[in-house]
């Protein structure tokens, strides 16, 4: 299954997000980035911030917002999911 642009783009952005996250935590933690195209645009104190934001400055929505934490993101559901096929 082909990937749209937007999913691209998200997944592009966390690479860079994780890959980059050691050098931006102890200046904006608990802050939100603004990414697209795999940088960080800006950073905002809140999400609804940053996604307005986006959404304003990217009329395409290709964009992602990541909170700058160490801590693990729960995903729901999905994060505990096993595949029955290895468990």
């Amino acid at each position: 299954m082909e990937q749209t642009a937007f999913e691209t783009e998200v997944d592009r952005n966390f690479d860079a997000f994780e890959a980059g996250l050691g050098s931006i935590l102890g200046a904006h933690r608990g802050e939100f980035a603004l990414m697209r195209h795999g940088a960080i645009v800006a950073y905002f104190a809140d999400e609804p911030d940053a996604l307005a934001h986006g959404r304003l400055r990217y009329r395409d929505g290709i964009f992602s917002v990541q909170e700058v934490t160490d801590r693990p993101v729960d995903l729901g559901f999905f994060s505990h999911a096993i595949d029955s096929r290895i468990a």
